[in-house]
């Protein structure tokens, strides 16, 4: 593994450099980013407190808006301090960081996804095995599992960027540190380690993709055995899943799995998956949701009477 010595720090050129966009900037990911933040958050208190939300759907959607959480606040805090900052200096080892964690909750969010398919597959495809396939502790060992494959992804790809030597310009032409903008700047030969990361980050994308597309439609597939109202039901709620992984997915592949070249459009697909899917997330799960909404409202009821009380 080679030893970065030349390079101590990078400067992220971020989304603009004209003053009056980065106050836009600002402004405009500071409410993306309290908004995903509160609404992520809502749902994991709601999920957590209220008795009604206790099967393994919501108990795998406890963990996605954790991941989306998270993985939100790997870019947006430096995003939006970036965006009011003459100098945007990040040091090697916070470039780093940022590229594990991303990776880390990226990949539990993919994971996660999974999981909530193979949920749904069970409830509606399986329903009378669906108590003893997923009980609360297979659920636990799912989501450990999940930690698990999120955190060797994020390593394999920690170990690629710790591998690329930087000696020439230490500009990184993107508002967040992630393999594809620090692949521009290595001072090597890029064909091996693009292929590499393609085969990791790529792969992993573009086959989860296809893994969840197929088995959603073999669950909507299934669904002309069941009545109208239970057809309804889950219509409902494989329509708010399906929305979500072509939302994130389809971002992700447009960025990992390709040569190691650059266009215009790459840092808003990035900031699409990144800021804007995790912001999205909360509304398509809570809007399209009745069991959740009313939890949420029984739960603001019982704080408010409570707080009446004191």
């Amino acid at each position: 593994m080679w030893q970065n010595i030349s390079i101590t720090e990078f400067i992220l050129l971020g989304l603009t450099q004209d003053p009056t966009k980065k106050k836009m900037v600002f402004v405009i990911f500071f409410i993306f980013y309290v908004g995903t933040m509160i609404g992520n958050l809502l749902i994991i208190v709601t999920i957590k407190f209220s008795r009604t939300l206790q099967s393994p759907m919501y108990y795998f959607l406890f963990y996605l808006s954790l991941a989306d959480s998270c993985f939100s606040t790997t870019t947006a805090p430096r995003l939006l301090v970036d965006s009011l900052s003459t100098k945007k200096v990040i040091t090697y080892n916070e470039c780093m960081i940022q590229v594990f964690a991303l990776h880390l909750f990226g990949g539990m969010e993919i994971f996660v996804l999974i999981l909530m398919a193979a949920d749904r597959y069970v409830a509606i495809c399986k329903p009378l095995h669906y108590p003893s396939i997923m009980k609360q502790q297979v659920c636990t060992i799912l989501i450990i599992l999940a930690w698990i494959g999120a955190f060797i992804h994020s390593i394999t790809q920690i170990i690629l960027a710790l591998r690329m030597p930087f000696c020439g310009p230490n500009l990184i032409d993107h508002y967040c540190c992630d393999l594809q903008p620090l692949l521009k700047l290595a001072c090597m030969d890029k064909y091996m380690i693009n292929l590499l990361m393609v085969s990791n980050s790529g792969a992993l994308c573009s086959s989860s993709f296809v893994i969840l597309m197929i088995s959603y439609i073999v669950i909507l597939h299934s669904l002309r055995n069941h009545s109208t109202e239970g057809r309804k039901k889950a219509l409902s709620t494989c329509t708010s899943h399906i929305i979500v992984v072509i939302l994130f997915f389809g971002p992700c592949i447009f960025i990992y799995t390709r040569p190691p070249t650059t266009f215009p459009m790459d840092k808003m697909v990035a900031v699409f998956y990144t800021i804007g899917t995790p912001f999205l997330n909360p509304f398509i799960y809570t809007l399209r949701n009745a069991e959740v909404k009313n939890a949420m409202r029984k739960l603001w009821y019982i704080t408010t009477t409570a707080e009446s009380k004191r």
